[in-house]
């Protein structure tokens, strides 16, 4: 029953998905609107249940080998001095730049592949869903899965309009490359003025800095795809700070075409499924990146997904249900993100002193 199933969106939780679908007998399509596997990123955290998946699919040891091997993050004055630091490191987790996750998952899920293209339409019906793809025509599937991030278009099209589910939450951020001369290895280095962050990366196993900037805001009315007016926001938050190691890292983040901006935003919503269509991933539950659980949640909630459909012989009425009730519990939990904001940005420069010295007391 249900084998066929359409999954959008080739990231951590749409490959995890098809792995898992596929050892379970099913007939996984995954259908990535890139032309290819999108490797940016940023670093991304392996823990407790998402270790228990990745190394079932074998994938531990090459995880573990590909760390970033970054020791903590140090908060610096306007004179580049550290002012306090914080060790992260923790042996139960594995922090992995997020494009290398991706391509080790897309090396052992073997399915159909669909690049460079994506979902138009679906309709769904009694036996089934037909899905217009913008290029390759309509295709039937019994089942369909949106993995495709935070602006999800199969959330769209199946639930409805975006504004019905995202919480923005204060804050817009950016990230980019960075040059990899800047900052201290093995150190996520952060610089606050009010309401504001700067921060550089850099992994111990990657020649590539990271370029950071978070800033305070009201919400902004702008397109998530209109990269050269993100880019004009970022200028007009830090153009004109000339401190610490801004104006550098702006310079290189805004010659980057790699270039990220989003609003810092949660997905709520009260149900994952609407008839023969699921989401899994943050198209469902976002967490916002101020979270350190995306690929964590990613991982554990496409598995869920994938082994209640195989424990209900791909009975979706009875699987989607199992699957949130299995998951809600984890997402709630990292859904809960004030402190983890509170500590990369500031709102006042008494905000700053108290979090610096508090990172001192735990130095």
């Amino acid at each position: 029953m249900n084998h066929r199933i359409l999954i959008s969106g080739a990231s951590i939780a749409g490959l995890t998905l098809a792995h898992w679908l596929a050892r379970h007998g099913f007939q996984p399509t995954v259908v990535e609107r890139a032309d290819r596997l999108r490797t940016g990123g940023n670093g991304v955290d392996v823990r407790d249940q998402a270790t228990d998946v990745v190394d079932r699919m074998g994938l531990l040891p090459r995880i573990r080998a590909a760390a970033t091997d970054v020791h903590g993050m140090k908060f610096v004055d306007a004179d580049d001095r550290a002012v306090a630091r914080i060790d992260i490191r923790d042996p139960g987790s594995v922090e992995i730049m997020r494009g290398d996750l991706v391509a080790l998952l897309h090396s052992v899920t073997d399915v159909e592949y669909v690049f460079g293209d994506r979902i138009a339409a679906l309709r769904q019906h009694g036996d089934g869903v037909t899905v217009d793809l913008a290029h390759a025509g309509t295709r039937q599937f019994d089942l369909v899965v949106g993995a495709d991030g935070l602006h999800s278009a199969t959330r769209r099209l199946a639930f409805g309009p975006e504004a019905d589910y995202l919480r923005f939450k204060d804050h817009y951020f950016a990230f980019a490359d960075a040059d990899s001369g800047l900052g201290e290895d093995r150190w996520v280095t952060m610089f606050n003025t009010p309401g504001k962050m700067a921060g550089l990366y850099r992994s111990g196993n990657h020649p590539q800095a990271k370029a950071y900037f978070i800033f305070r805001s009201r919400p902004i009315a702008v397109d998530h795809r209109d990269v050269a007016e993100h880019k004009r926001l970022v200028r007009e938050a830090f153009g004109n700070d000339r401190s610490w190691r801004i104006p550098e890292l702006l310079d290189a983040a805004l010659a980057d075409p790699e270039f990220y901006f989003d609003a810092l935003s949660q997905v709520k919503m009260p149900t994952w499924s609407a008839g023969r269509v699921a989401l899994t991933g943050d198209a469902a539950w976002c967490a916002s990146p101020a979270s350190g659980a995306g690929a964590e949640l990613a991982l554990v909630g496409a598995y869920k997904l994938a082994e209640e459909l195989a424990a209900a012989d791909g009975d979706h009425r009875i699987a989607f249900d199992r699957y949130h009730a299995a998951h809600r519990g984890l997402v709630a939990k990292k859904q809960r993100i004030g402190v983890n904001v509170r500590v990369m940005v500031p709102r006042t420069e008494g905000g700053r002193r108290v979090r610096d010295f508090a990172a001192r007391l735990r130095s």
